[in-house]
Parts: structure tokens; sequence; C-alpha cells
């Protein structure tokens, strides 16, 4: 009995990485200005979502720096846009901007930044992208999340 037990918390401790994993997603950039990962599903049963931005390769951020922001696709180019006024220092996000919904900080080769926003901002049926918003970057690193199950 005592076994029975003792491999049933072993198989249901196995599954709590898996299930808390769903609730997050590690992205990956790289100094050829992209982002690996090209679409994120989010479910509407997490309260919480994040990401992990990890840029692989080794440039500096003033040169090849990365984000990750999240907003609603029509409002993405305006937020890249606006951006590059507000500057490197200000990792390329207006201050202040409601449209994003959430984003990390400017990273360089070799740097993590991670981002966790709310699943409840996001609506059913809403198209959301994400994108780097560095001046030039979001024509190729951006890629669509959805709001699932």
């Amino acid at each position: 009995m005592l076994r029975k037990l003792m491999i049933a918390s072993a198989i249901s401790l196995a599954s709590l990485p898996a299930f808390a994993a769903e609730c997050a997603v590690e992205v990956h950039s790289t100094d050829q200005m992209t982002f690996e990962t090209k679409s994120i599903d989010v479910s509407k049963s997490c309260k919480t979502f994040t990401v992990t931005l990890k840029h692989t390769g080794s440039m500096a951020k003033a040169v090849m720096g990365h984000n990750w922001v999240l907003s609603k696709t029509a409002d993405a180019q305006a937020i890249a846009t606006d951006g590059i006024a507000a500057g490197l220092d200000n990792d390329y996000i207006k201050a202040g901007d409601e449209r994003v919904i959430a984003h990390t900080k400017i990273i360089g080769g070799g740097e993590t930044a991670t981002a966790s926003f709310d699943v409840a901002k996001l609506e059913a049926g809403t198209p959301y992208e994400f994108f780097c918003s560095f001046p030039g970057h979001i024509g190729l690193m951006k890629g669509e999340l959805k709001l699932v199950d």
C-alpha cells in the first residue's frame, strides 16, 4: 500500500511542472533579428502568464538589442513607431503607453528578461501580436499570441 501511495505521489509531483509550464513560455531572440517562436497559445485557465526572453546571440543591446512587447495586433506598429522616440533608455516603449499589455526590458546577447501579465486583460476573439520594438525590428520579429480554451 505504501509503495502504491509513493508511486502515486511521484506521478502527481512529476505532473506539476508540466501544468505550471502551460502558463509560461521561453522565447529566444538572435543576432539575426529573429524570434525563434512564431506563435504563443495562452490558456484562459491561467491567471498570470509569464514570458522569459533569452537573447541567444552575442551582440550588445545598443547594437542588436531585443525586447518582447505584447499588444493588440492593430496597435503594434504604432507602439513600435512611438517607441523609437522613447529611446533605448526607455526600452523603446513610450512611457505610460496603455496600448502595451506587457513588455520586457531591452536585452543584449546572453541576457534574459521576464514579463508577466494578467490573462484577464486578454479578450476572446481579439488578435494579439508580440514583437520587438527596437527600431526596425518589428518587420521580422513578431508573432501571434492567442487566447485558447
